[in-house]
């Protein structure tokens, strides 16, 4: 978002109408790497193609972002959502857009594919947009909770076989955003966010397996879960993605040696003049060391961010680690 090209690719295209266009999406894809030595590619999507699967409609509208015309308010309003659901027909542009962009890659670098978890696409889906306090999702949570479990079983299921078809289209690697898991407290991410979480990471892997396509690896970011890191942990997946608010060796010790961390740099340092880029990145890197872990902000990027500074943190990263694994 931070990039003038990308700006330009997408003025002319309404931003759903980009992301259903293969061509575009990895044209967008590919920008990133054309600018910076980085290590892997993200396929360019959106975690809300879910919910339009699923039969909502959601536009995104300037200055407020996506906006479901119709969201759901009553529990009767679950009716109106496909119970079934053709991922292929559904989605299929994602997965030609994945096909697309891995043979464009030539195999320079891995290409990620993603997707949103359960009770990110629920909250969006009620609350009909971004919201600061998900009241009325987590009223939901209160008020309705077996009709909140049937929604959250039918956006597993819907996931799982969207995970799946993006191994089958060429994604060499998997990540489950679980975006808005800072507004549950321990007991309503343990009662209506992990048990999903947990079953998409072993369907995904046990389909993969009957479907004899790559085991690849998956990686969980639940932003702002500092109180289920134990468990994300062990919830099946081979990476746990990190916020900045946890320092690095807090993380490594709850969970554990096995499995690879990702973060965990605050976006906002690269607001910062280069040289302290370089230093902040040097202290992340020795909190966590070079082995079993992956380099990354600890969010997205802003669309106002310098792409000079984004360069010089991933130089920084590349820098430090080869000093680090020489000495």
């Amino acid at each position: 978002r931070s990039l003038a090209e990308f700006r330009e690719t997408r003025a002319s295209q309404d931003f759903f109408a980009t992301c259903q266009s293969p061509k575009l999406c990895c044209e967008l894809t590919l920008q990133p790497l054309r600018r910076f030595p980085l290590d892997a590619a993200i396929i360019f999507s959106d975690i809300l193609v879910v919910p339009q699967a699923l039969g909502m409609e959601v536009v995104m509208v300037p200055g407020k972002g996506p906006t479901f015309t119709e969201p759901l308010k009553e529990v009767e309003d679950l009716l109106k959502l496909r119970q079934k659901v053709d991922v292929t027909a559904e989605l299929g542009y994602v997965f030609q857009a994945i096909t697309l962009t891995r043979h464009s890659l030539e195999g320079r670098v891995p290409l990620i594919g993603f997707s949103g978890a359960p009770w990110t696409l629920m909250s969006y889906m009620i609350e009909g947009g971004g919201s600061t306090t998900m009241s009325k999702a987590k009223s939901w949570l209160y008020r309705h909770p077996e009709a909140s479990h049937r929604l959250l079983r039918l956006l597993a299921d819907v996931i799982i076989d969207y995970l799946v078809g993006q191994v089958a289209a060429g994604a060499q690697a998997l990540q489950l955003f679980e975006s808005h898991a800072g507004h549950l407290g321990p007991e309503q991410f343990q009662d209506f966010a992990l048990p999903y979480i947990r079953d998409i990471a072993r369907a995904v892997k046990s389909k993969l397996k009957e479907e004899a396509l790559p085991l690849v690896p998956m990686i969980i970011f639940a932003k702002d879960a500092h109180y289920a890191l134990r468990d994300l942990a062990h919830a099946g997946y081979e990476v746990v993605g990190l916020d900045w608010t946890i320092r690095p060796q807090e993380a490594r010790a709850q969970t554990g040696k096995d499995v690879t961390l990702q973060g965990n740099l605050d976006p906002c340092a690269l607001y910062a003049p280069k040289e302290k880029i370089g230093e902040l990145v040097k202290k992340m890197l020795e909190g966590f060391g070079t082995q079993r872990y992956i380099a990354n902000l600890g969010h997205g990027l802003y669309p106002d961010m310098n792409p000079e500074h984004v360069g010089a943190f991933v130089e920084a990263v590349h820098a430090h680690s080869r000093h680090i694994n020489k000495h």
